[in-house]
C-alpha cells in the first residue's frame, strides 16, 4: 500500500537554505513486525507506553514512539510504530520498528499476550528501514522529498525529535536514488554518531531489556508515552515517578577527551567525577561520543572514566531539543 509523505514545518525548517542537496539514507539496523487485524490497536494499546489509539485513527500522525515494559515498569523493547492503513474504515495494518537482535523476543511478546485478539503478528523480510538525515550542507530537501515519496511505502518524520530526520520504508531492493534524488546510503556509524551527538537513545545497547527505565531514559521527551490514556503494562512506576516529579539521572550525551585509548572506551564503564565519586554509566559509544546514564547532579562537573589505570575525561551535556523545562 502506498501512502503519501508527511513533512513538518520544523522539518522544512532543519533543511531550508543550505547550498547543498546532500541527503544521506542511513540502514539502521532495525527490523520490522507487522500487526494487522481489527483488534491490532486495541491490542498494542495494552502493551505499550503511548496512545495507540491517535495512530490508529486514520489522520495524523503515521508514526508513534513507544517502549513496551515489563511488569515492574523497566524496558524491554523501543518501538516505532507506523500506520499502513489510509483511514479509520480500513483494516488496521501497523508496522513495529525494533531492534534487529530482539525481533524474534518481540515477536514472542506479543503472542505471549495475543490470547483470542483478532491479530495477525508476522516480520516483513519484504521490507527495507532507512533513516533519512540531512546532512551538514544539504539543500531543500523539503521541497524535493515529498514529490519522490509516492514511490515509498512509507514517509514520515521521525517521532522521537525533528533533528533524527525522517524514517523511509521501502520494497526490498528499491533504488533510493530514484524515491530521493541526489541522496547516497550513508555510513551507518556516522548514523549512531548523529543519534549520540543529540542524545537519541535506540536499540538494546542504549536502553538494556530489564535494566532501563523509560523516564530516565528520556521517553517523554521524546513523545513516547501517554499519562492520560488507560492501563499498559509496567504504567504504576512509571505513571508514579512522573507524578512525584523526581528524577535524579538521565541519558545525555557525552564527549570524550582525546586521545582515546587503543581499544576505546568499553560500554558500561563507569563514570566518575573527579573526585571519585560515582557520577552514571556509559552505555554506548563510537569514537569520542557516546550516551551515558548520569546523575544530574553531577552533569556540569569534570567528569573522568578509568580504562587501564588511565583516566579519560568526558564532558556532559543538554540536548538542544529537549524542552526548554527540562530538568537541569
Amino acid at each position: 500500500m502506498l501512502v503519501r509523505a508527511v513533512t513538518a514545518p520544523g522539518l522544512r525548517r532543519l533543511c531550508r537554505g543550505r547550498p547543498s542537496s546532500a541527503v544521506a539514507c542511513f540502514p539502521p539496523g532495525r527490523a520490522l513486525l507487522g500487526v494487522r487485524g481489527a483488534e491490532a490497536a486495541v491490542f498494542l494499546q495494552g502493551l505499550l507506553t503511548n496512545d495507540v489509539t491517535q495512530l490508529a485513527a486514520g489522520g495524523a500522525p503515521r508514526a508513534l514512539y513507544a517502549h513496551a515494559l515489563n511488569v515492574q515498569g523497566r524496558c524491554l523493547y523501543d518501538v516505532i510504530l507506523y500506520r499502513l492503513h489510509g483511514s479509520a474504515g480500513e483494516e488496521p495494518h501497523i508496522l513495529l520498528e525494533c531492534d534487529s537482535n530482539v525481533l524474534e523476543s518481540l515477536q514472542k511478546h506479543l503472542k505471549l499476550y495475543k490470547i483470542r485478539r483478532k491479530v495477525d503478528i508476522a516480520p516483513c523480510p519484504d521490507l527495507s528501514l532507512w533513516a533519512v538525515i540531512p546532512g551538514e550542507q544539504a539543500g531543500d530537501a523539503s521541497s524535493s522529498l515529498p514529490k519522490c515519496a509516492g514511490q515509498a511505502v512509507l514517509f514520515t518524520p521521525d517521532p522521537r525529535a525533528e533533528v533524527m530526520g525522517w524514517r523511509l520504508i521501502t520494497r526490498k531492493g528499491a533504488n533510493l536514488s530514484e524515491i530521493i534524488p541526489g541522496s547516497e546510503v550513508g555510513d551507518v556509524r556516522d548514523y549512531h554518531r548523529h543519534r549520540y551527538k543529540q542524545g537519541i537513545p535506540e536499540g538494546v545497547k542504549d536502553l538494556p531489556p530489564g535494566v532501563a527505565l523509560p523516564l530516565e531514559s528520556n521517553l517523554a521527551y521524546m513523545n513516547g508515552i501517554s499519562f492520560t490514556k488507560g492501563c499498559y503494562i509496567g504504567q504504576e512506576l512509571t505513571a508514579r515517578t512522573h507524578h512525584m516529579g523526581v528524577i535524579r539521572k538521565r541519558l545525555l550525551p557525552v564527549c570524550f577527551s582525546a586521545p582515546l585509548p587503543k581499544g576505546g572506551i568499553p560500554e558500561g564503564a563507569e563514570i566518575l567525577t573527579e573526585a571519585g565519586k560515582a557520577a552514571g554509566k556509559l552505555r554506548a559509544g563510537g569514537g569520542d561520543l557516546g550516551i551515558a546514564l548520569l546523575r544530574l547532579a553531577h552533569v556540569n562537573e569534570p567528569l573522568c572514566v578509568n580504562v587501564g589505570g588511565e583516566k579519560v575525561k568526558l564532558s556532559a551535556n543538554t540536548p538542544e531539543w529537549w524542552p526548554k523545562t527540562a530538568a537541569k
